[in-house]
C-alpha cells in the first residue's frame, strides 16, 4: 500500500504489519548468528551521526570551550542521550511502517499543511547546509591558501561528485561516510593527545553539571540548539528502509533492536569527537603560555581563527591535522544534508525527478547565499553567515517537531 493511501490517525501494530510490503522480506527463521545480521544493519546510524558533527557544531564546542573550559560538557552527553531516544524512534518508525517520516506527513496532513511543512524542511536542510559549506571552504582556505569563495564552489562540486555514488548503491555512500567519520575521530583524537587536558577537570565537566560562568546559560542554549537535528528525522527513517527486515514480529523488533544499538555506537563516536573538541579549545585559551594576539582570538574564537590559533600555539603539523578534519566534517555532513532533502522532496511532493537534478537544486540553493557572503565579507562575514544560519535552522525545526508531536499524540488516543 501506498505512504498516500494510509489513513489518517492510524495506530501503528507491530503485529498487524508483519507481513506487509515496503522493506519488509519474507518471513524466515534467521539462519545467521546475530553478529552477521547486525553488520547488516550499520551504516544508518553513522549518515547521521554526522549531523552532530557538522561545522556549526564545531563553533559552537570550540566557544564553549574557549569561555568556560570543561564546565559545558555534561550539555552534551545530555543532548546526544536525547538524541539516540529521538533517532531510534525515527528508525522504529520506518522499519515497523515501512515508509519514512516525510511519506507519513504526506498521509497524515491536508495538502496546505502539508505544503507548508516541506517549505519549512526544505528551509531547514538550507539553513544547516550553509554552515556546512563555508565549513568545508574555511578547510580549503587553511589547508590550500585559496580563497573562501572559491572553496565555496569547490564544496558544491565535490558533494554532487561524491553523490554519485548513490547509483552504486547507498551502502557505499554510507561506507564513505564512516570513513570520513573514523578521520574526524582520528584527526581530533590526535589533537587532544597533543594538548593533553586534565583528564580529571573534563570528567568532572562531562558528570556534574554546572552553570557557574560569565554567559553560561547562553553557551548551553547554543550547544543544545546545535544538536537540534529534526532533518535527521526524515533522513533516518528513510535510510532504514534500504535493508530487508524480515516480516515478522520476531524479525521487526531484531531490526529495532539492532539499529538502535548501531545508532548508540555511532552517536557515542560523535560525543567522544564534541568532547575532545571542547577539552582542546578549553585548553589552549585558558593556557597561561597564550600571547596577547591569542588571548584575541580565544575571545572571539570560530572555525576560521581556531585554525590559526591551533597553528600558532601547537604548530603547523597540529593546523595541518585540524584543517583534514574540518575538511572531513564538512564534506560528510553536505553529504548527507543533501541526501536529507532529497527524501524530502520525494516523501512530500511525491515527484519523480533525477537524483543528480534533485542534488544540483539542493546544492545550488546553499551555494548562493554562501558564495555572495564570502565574496562580500570574507572569512569574518562567513563566520557571522555559520552563527545565523545554525541559529534559524534551531528555531525553525523547535516549532516544526512540536507540530508533529501533536499529530503523533493524536494518533495514539
Amino acid at each position: 500500500m501506498d505512504a498516500a493511501q494510509a489513513p489518517a490517525g492510524v495506530v501503528v501494530d507491530v503485529e498487524a504489519l508483519a507481513g506487509r510490503g515496503g522493506s519488509h522480506a519474507p518471513a524466515a527463521p534467521p539462519k545467521e548468528p546475530a553478529w552477521k545480521r547486525f553488520l547488516c544493519h550499520v551504516g544508518p546510524g553513522f549518515m547521521v551521526s554526522l549531523a552532530y558533527l557538522d561545522p556549526g557544531n564545531l563553533e559552537t564546542d570550540l566557544q564553549a570551550g574557549s569561555s568556560h573550559r570543561y564546565e559545558l560538557l555534561w550539555v552534551i552527553l545530555i543532548g546526544l542521550v536525547f538524541a539516540l531516544i529521538i533517532q531510534s524512534l525515527s528508525a522504529n518508525l520506518g522499519v515497523v511502517t515501512g515508509w519514512h517520516l516525510a511519506e507519513l506527513c504526506k498521509a497524515e496532513y491536508p495538502t496546505w499543511v502539508r505544503i507548508c511543512l516541506w517549505l519549512l524542511a526544505e528551509l531547514a536542510v538550507i539553513a544547516a547546509d550553509i554552515p556546512e559549506v563555508i565549513g568545508t571552504a574555511f578547510a580549503f582556505n587553511l589547508l590550500f591558501h585559496i580563497p573562501v569563495w572559491v572553496g565555496v564552489l569547490i564544496t558544491g562540486s565535490s558533494t554532487l561528485l561524491l553523490l554519485g555514488l548513490q547509483k552504486y548503491g547507498v551502502r557505499k555512500l554510507e561506507l564513505l561516510v564512516a570513513l570520513l567519520v573514523f578521520t574526524m575521530a582520528a584527526c581530533f583524537f590526535i589533537e587532544m593527545s597533543i594538548v593533553k587536558p586534565p583528564s580529571k577537570e573534563v570528567i568532572h565537566g562531562l558528570f556534574v553539571p554546572s552553570l557557574s560562568g560569565s554567559g553560561a546559560t547562553g553557551d548551553t542554549i547554543a550547544l543544545l540548539g546545535a544538536l537540534v537535528m529534526p532533518h535527521n528525522l526524515f533522513l533516518h527513517s528513510a535510510l532504514v528502509l534500504s535493508r530487508n527486515t524480515p516480516s515478522s514480529v520476531r524479525g521487526i523488533k531484531d531490526a529495532c533492536r539492532f539499529f538502535l544499538f548501531e545508532s548508540g555506537v555511532a552517536l557515542f563516536v560523535a560525543l567522544l569527537i564534541n568532547i575532545c573538541i571542547v577539552s582542546v579549545s578549553g585548553t589552549i585559551c585558558n593556557s597561561s603560555k597564550l600571547s596577547p594576539d591569542d588571548s584575541a582570538k580565544c575571545s572571539d574564537i570560530t572555525l576560521d581563527s581556531s585554525s590559526f590559533l591551533l597553528r600558532n600555539v601547537l604548530g603547523k603539523n597540529s593546523a595541518v591535522v585540524y584543517g583534514v578534519a574540518l575538511l572531513a566534517c564538512g564534506i560528510s555532513s553536505t553529504i548527507t544534508g543533501t541526501y536529507a532533502g532529497q527524501y524530502i522532496m520525494q516523501g512530500f511532493l511525491d515527484i519523480k525527478t533525477k537524483q543528480w537534478l534533485r542534488n544540483l537544486m539542493t546544492r545550488s540553493i546553499a551555494i548562493v547565499p554562501s558564495l555572495i557572503v564570502a565574496i562580500i565579507g570574507g572569512s569574518s562575514g562567513a563566520g557571522r553567515l555559520i552563527i545565523i544560519a545554525s541559529v534559524l535552522f534551531s528555531t525553525i525545526w523547535c516549532i516544526h517537531c512540536l507540530s508533529i508531536q501533536t499529530a503523533f499524540t493524536e494518533s495514539s488516543d
